[in-house]
């Protein structure tokens, strides 16, 4: 331990990290502590970090504005693949491969001996955080206190925070476990370990994004998304980037109740873990591009990138950004993406998303040949087609009835 003298700390303020930097003071012979805490647009958050981090132990705290790049490189390769996780939209799955890069350049530039985390010994994202890790820095020591310490409950950690007299925006009965990004909120722990006991959506302070559909409007929403290949533009018309976007249709998503989500999932270490997660804006994104696929992708390119969205879900959800497979699975889906333009128009209400127009110059939907009405379309063309594709179907009933020549 002697020989761990400078530690960078993935901090967010949060309890587990507020309790982490006096700790790793105490069992690491009082080594020098530098705090980083990754803007990927949680807002408020922010707030008073540097003023915590420094009073309760670390020599200095970065904030790195990393925003656009994890709506750029993260966000958008992941929705344009149609990539999900058993319905999650992979919101802290995503977010952790770029806060740890960024977290390892500063270690290497700092000369430090050892990154810590404050990842649980049950969860995900001591996966990711230390995957990312390896992918840029394989030499560099990894300190995950949960692993090792004797705060092994939450309850334990606001004993430690109140005797060493660390501020926390938390107490014991609203202690639910969160991550907060541009993209996502989750919820866990408390009365959510239950899964037979509903979410209190409707209690004051539980949602944060948005509002249970409960109490949304009486009256439906409508909003279009304007796509150039595959990248959300413009929202209403209005061209702006894309991390404006995200924000414009959270607030749009969250006052009618939509993107809310709970879940029963299969964790990567194994156990089954349910979470309640907010997703507003993502859910109005995934489903308008899906929409939009419907008229620009063909039959086949269509059901394979199906597939391996599975593939590529997993990928993100295990941590498995930094690998030739990721990379080679979004240069694919960067190729099907070439005509995926046009706007689609949605209807939110009480939470429900529902189609309400979509259009494409390069929409391989014909209405003549599609029509009931009379279309160029030969209808006579299926006999043949038909008598084809049975032709199989045919020979093993002849077979089986003796008539096979």
């Amino acid at each position: 331990m002697a020989q761990v003298k400078k530690v960078v700390l993935a901090y967010s303020g949060g309890l587990d990290t507020s309790v982490i930097i006096p700790w790793l003071k105490e069992h690491y012979d009082n080594c020098e502590v530098i705090a980083v805490s990754a803007d990927v647009g949680q807002g408020s958050e922010l707030e008073g970090l540097e003023e915590k981090a420094i009073k309760t132990g670390a020599s200095k705290l970065y904030i790195e504005d990393l925003v656009d790049e994890f709506v750029g490189d993260y966000i958008f390769p992941t929705m344009k693949a149609g990539a999900k996780y058993e319905d999650y939209l992979l919101g802290t799955s995503f977010a952790r491969p770029i806060i740890a890069k960024r977290i390892t350049e500063i270690a290497l530039k700092e000369g430090a001996d050892a990154i810590a985390h404050g990842c649980t010994g049950k969860g995900n994202d001591q996966v990711r955080f230390e995957l990312a890790i390896k992918a840029f820095a394989p030499g560099m020591k990894i300190i995950a206190p949960w692993r090792t310490w004797e705060l092994d409950s939450r309850d334990k950690e606001i004993d430690y925070a109140e005797a060493h007299n660390i501020p926390l925006k938390i107490n014991r009965e609203t202690n639910y476990s969160k991550d907060k990004n541009l993209w996502h909120l989750s919820h866990e722990g408390l009365d959510l370990e239950d899964p037979a006991l509903e979410p209190q959506y409707e209690k004051e302070g539980f949602l944060e994004m948005g509002v249970s559909p409960v109490n949304a409007p009486d009256v439906p929403t409508y909003v279009s998304v304007d796509f150039e290949k595959g990248l959300p533009v413009a929202v209403d018309g209005k061209k702006m980037k894309g991390s404006d976007i995200i924000r414009t249709l959270n607030e749009i998503g969250g006052k009618n109740g939509v993107g809310i989500l709970d879940i029963v999932e299969n964790r990567l270490v194994g156990m089954k873990c349910r979470g309640v997660y907010e997703t507003p804006g993502g859910a109005i994104l995934y489903h308008a591009h899906e929409v939009l696929e419907t008229l620009t992708l063909d039959k086949m390119t269509a059901h394979k990138k199906a597939e391996l969205a599975i593939t590529f879900g997993e990928l993100v959800y295990n941590g498995q950004w930094y690998t030739p497979l990721r990379e080679a699975l979004s240069a694919f889906v960067d190729v099907t993406q070439q005509n995926v333009t046009g706007t689609v128009k949605l209807k939110l209400y009480k939470g429900n998303i529902i189609n309400a127009g979509v259009s494409s110059p390069y929409s391989l939907y014909s209405e003549n040949i599609a029509t009931f009405g009379e279309s160029d379309y030969n209808q006579m063309d299926s006999e043949g087609f038909i008598n084809l594709y049975g032709l199989p179907i045919k020979v093993q009933a002849l077979l089986r009835q003796g008539l096979l020549k």
